[in-house]
């Protein structure tokens, strides 16, 4: 499916989301990304975004700007940050810190070795911790990804592609029903 049939998929009421989803999967509307980090975050978000028609369509999108190894990465992040944003969230909200002090004892080893460029896995990581709503994975990532140079308006752009593809799933899924 095209960008454009994805798009005149929705429904007149997200007008909006129509605009968005057209904008923030380009180089010009996602300053600081490059291309290939746009689809990564574009696939990565789109899985944590629950709607396995959606993930299909933006997965062959993304097809045409990714190599393989960015496409497990992508699937990568959403996976382990689905265990770990659920455990961190409730770290951060529970509001005991003994908490804090056990060990998590979840494996966590592809954030070791993620077979594509950390800082890319890093900022896969803050996006679908944003889908997530982990407050805590969300600065962490933020951090590590500032500590090394990268810029507030990359990290800005991949928080918008996260926030566009969230809502379209969830649009294109409520239509479905």
């Amino acid at each position: 499916m095209s960008l454009d049939a994805i798009r005149d998929a929705l429904p007149d009421y997200a007008r909006d989301l129509k605009l968005n989803l057209g904008s923030v999967l380009t180089t010009q509307g996602a300053p600081g990304l490059t291309g290939k980090q746009l689809w990564s975050v574009a696939l990565a978000t789109a899985i944590a975004a629950r709607n396995p028609a959606f993930t299909r369509d933006i997965e062959a999108l993304a097809r045409e700007h990714l190599d393989e190894a960015d496409v497990t990465g992508a699937r990568a992040a959403a996976a382990i940050m689905g265990m770990n944003n659920v455990y961190y969230r409730f770290l951060h909200l529970v509001e005991d810190a003994e908490y804090q002090s056990m060990p998590a004892r979840l494996r966590m080893n592809v954030i070791g070795n993620p077979g594509i460029d950390k800082l890319d896995f890093e900022l896969l990581s803050l996006a679908v911790s944003a889908v997530n709503g982990c407050g805590l994975c969300i600065t962490s990532h933020e951090r590590k990804l500032r500590e090394h140079g990268v810029t507030r308006e990359a990290i800005q752009s991949a928080v918008r592609i996260a926030a566009v593809m969230h809502a379209v799933a969830g649009v294109l899924e409520a239509g479905a029903g």
